[in-house]
């Protein structure tokens, strides 16, 4: 039977380029802003493009939110693309200070100015799979490159958390994981081979 993957609609993102990546590999997604939907779908896919205050505020005031956060309760696959890693955590620190979903304790920062590196960070990146172990990352090639566009980072109180890093200039989180709460800095369904085999292995989890 196939899984039930959700692709949460809350007026961020461009969700149909995360829908078609899915389907690349075999996988049909159903893009959706209702909440019962996400709260009783197999797994669940938060994407997000934008301002954190702006995507924070649209989960609460749409019941969202609290969608999300039941349907991890419940022990099902989750997956957080770029901002929807960043609302996961505490606090973020763009356009002021806002409160986030707090699943991850810790901030998310702007990268600061370092001469001869622009912000946003955008490209292409190497993965440093800091817990191989994790899942998303089964049947990687070595060296795996990965599409970013992000002012903003994760800072995680509990580095046990991070799977992944990159570098820019210094080590940031690009992957977290924790049970079944999976979120990727970066853009998988950018990643070409790599991200859709992240993708294909969420959907097969």
């Amino acid at each position: 039977m196939a899984s039930d993957i959700v692709i949460v609609d809350y007026g961020m993102a461009n969700l149909r380029s995360v829908q078609k990546a899915f389907e690349q590999v075999g996988h049909a997604a159903a893009i959706t802003s209702d909440p019962e939907r996400i709260r009783t779908a197999d797994r669940v896919v938060l994407p997000g493009v934008g301002a954190f205050r702006d995507a924070i505020a649209r989960l609460r005031e749409t019941h969202l939110g609290t969608a999300i956060t039941g349907h991890i309760a419940r022990g099902r696959p989750f997956l957080g693309i770029c901002l929807g890693l960043q609302m996961l955590f505490t606090r973020g620190f763009e356009d002021g200070e806002h409160a986030g979903l707090d699943l991850f304790r810790g901030d998310v920062v702007r990268f600061p100015a370092v001469p001869g590196l622009k912000v946003p960070h955008m490209g292409w990146n190497t993965l440093d799979l800091t817990r191989p172990a994790c899942p998303l990352f089964r049947d990687l090639p070595a060296a795996a490159a990965v599409y970013f566009v992000h002012s903003y980072h994760a800072e995680p109180a509990d580095q046990s958390v991070v799977a992944a890093t990159a570098d820019y200039p210094t080590p940031f989180t690009a992957v977290v994981w924790r049970d079944n709460v999976y979120a990727t800095q970066f853009h998988p369904e950018k990643s070409q081979r790599v991200g859709l085999q992240m993708l294909k292995n969420f959907a097969t989890l």
